[in-house]
């Protein structure tokens, strides 16, 4: 398939705010969206938006994973923003009229129909360098996709990072574009310096999230991740995963987790490391790199638990096995 997220549906649903209300939405040509050059967005990044996915089942039945999180993401999103408040059933319906447009589009497994609701500001204001927009769009895209990494099972290097971080603390549970742009810089030297996929930040020695996935840690019959907190995303893959690590009766540990402890855990043979997120699914990861130095996690190779833990949760979004957690959404 293309490159993940670089082709879309030729249509989206469309609303937008004025007047302190919310327009009706409609299914209008993707290409359709008009700004002035002022626009609050493009000046002061009064962006979020959110990523979830479409499913065929056997049956050719179309459904959404948990589309409920995400919609409450991106109002917590847009909350923290000040942009307008959303209407969360007005985006929902949105969502599966979108998918529906296209619901002959969704790919059979293992592809699917990535969604990406995106909401920004509009009011052309460039004054407002400290003050909220009064005006903002909501917009739903579609882009049918395979997997979020190519070249296969290969498991990905990832830099330690210390010092840096990948957003603002204050930022972090914000699905913001200004939060991805923040860690392209140390990324992107990342890949050409130690040819790392990734930067896991860890400032001050604090395990916390890469760049664009949530981080977990598999020490045998445990999983370790970064409790909740203010300063990095709440994935709604990280948790759905560690709904299921309990459901396989695993130990599910969400706590502080150093540096020292990662490195000391990694070296155990049976130890494996995986990304979270809704484009990456799981994806395992097979060396640290840390202070100059590389360390391999378990094997080096992708484990046999998070092929597991990934399975479970392909089984449910493809209608293989039962969703007794209410996480699909069908939408025809």
């Amino acid at each position: 398939m293309a490159a993940f997220g670089s082709v879309f549906m030729p249509k989206m649903a469309l609303a937008t705010f004025e007047n302190n209300q919310w327009s009706e939405a409609s299914i209008v040509a993707s290409d359709s969206i008009q700004l002035h050059p002022g626009a609050h967005v493009l000046h002061y990044s009064s962006t979020c938006f959110e990523g979830l996915k479409a499913f065929r089942h056997a049956d050719g039945s179309v459904h959404v994973f948990r589309m409920d999180q995400n919609i409450k993401r991106l109002a917590q999103s847009s909350r923290l923003l000040s942009l307008p408040i959303i209407d969360e059933a007005q985006v929902s319906k949105m969502i599966l009229d979108a998918v529906a447009e296209f619901a002959t589009d969704v790919p059979e497994p293992p592809g699917s129909m990535y969604i990406r609701p995106t909401h920004i500001g509009t009011e052309a204001a460039v004054g407002k360098a400290a003050a909220p927009t009064l005006t903002s769009m909501l917009y739903v895209l579609l882009s049918p996709v395979g997997d979020y990494f190519t070249g296969g099972a290969k498991a990905l290097r990832i830099l330690l990072d210390e010092t840096g971080m990948r957003c603002a603390p204050h930022m972090g549970m914000i699905k913001s574009g200004g939060n991805y742009a923040s860690a392209l810089g140390p990324i992107s030297r990342a890949k050409v310096e130690v040819q790392a996929d990734q930067i896991l930040f860890c400032p001050n020695g604090d395990v916390q999230e890469t760049g664009a996935a949530n981080f977990l840690l598999i020490d045998g019959n445990e999983i370790i991740t970064k409790g909740l907190d203010s300063s990095f995303l709440h994935g709604v893959t990280r948790s759905s995963i560690l709904t299921i690590a309990k459901d396989m009766g695993m130990t599910v540990s969400e706590r502080d987790l150093t540096v020292a402890e990662l490195l000391e855990r990694a070296a155990k043979p049976e130890a494996e490391a995986v990304l979270s997120g809704t484009a990456a699914v799981l994806t395992s990861v097979g060396t640290f790199i840390h202070n100059d130095k590389e360390y391999k996690v378990g094997t080096g190779e992708p484990g046999p638990i998070a092929q597991k833990l990934r399975q479970a949760l392909n089984d449910i979004q493809w209608g293989k096995s039962e969703d007794k957690h209410n996480w699909l959404t069908k939408v025809c």
